[in-house]
């Protein structure tokens, strides 16, 4: 199998996964998902060499989505404040029918979450294993499980209009 073929595996093991993390990111809004996630398979493929297999390659590509992710936020954020604009979400229709209200609600309460605690309900989420989540971003799994639980309270709280 050459290089072409092992990057389009991996992509296709991946690329939905990497979406929706993005998605949760870009507050629903598509377009931003997909070019973060076309940058983070760009940012594989140009940066390939340097995975040294530490980690496996799933949490380094969810390494990079995230820092795509923050990155370009962190940006707008300076220009525009835009973590928080929903107005894209409005047109936004998940697919297994669920009321666009009650997406929205949940990504109102998911940006106002502090980086790493989006990063860590946005992955389980994906239901990507929390020992991956754990490597993924260098603390124990017993923490993890600990953090998780108090951001779905939290959630929880906030979609209840609880604050």
């Amino acid at each position: 199998m050459d290089i072409q073929d092992q990057f389009n595996e991996i992509y296709q093991d991946h690329a939905l996964k990497v979406y929706r993390l993005c998605l949760g990111y870009a507050g629903g809004d598509e377009e931003q998902a997909k070019e973060w996630q076309q940058e983070t398979f760009v940012k594989v493929w140009k940066h390939r060499k340097s995975f040294n297999g530490s980690s496996s390659v799933s949490t380094w590509i969810f390494r990079i989505a995230v820092n795509v992710c923050l990155s370009d936020l962190r940006k707008s954020k300076k220009k525009e404040h835009r973590v928080d604009d929903l107005a894209a979400a409005e047109e936004y229709v998940h697919e297994d029918g669920e009321n666009t209200s009650q997406i929205e609600k949940m990504y109102q309460c998911i940006n106002q979450l502090s980086e790493n605690n989006k990063f860590l309900i946005l992955m389980e989420l994906e239901e990507i294993p929390q020992a991956t989540i754990a490597e993924t971003m260098g603390v124990k799994h017993g923490a993890i499980r600990t953090r998780l639980s108090r951001v779905r309270k939290a959630l929880l709280k906030c979609i209840k209009n609880e604050k």
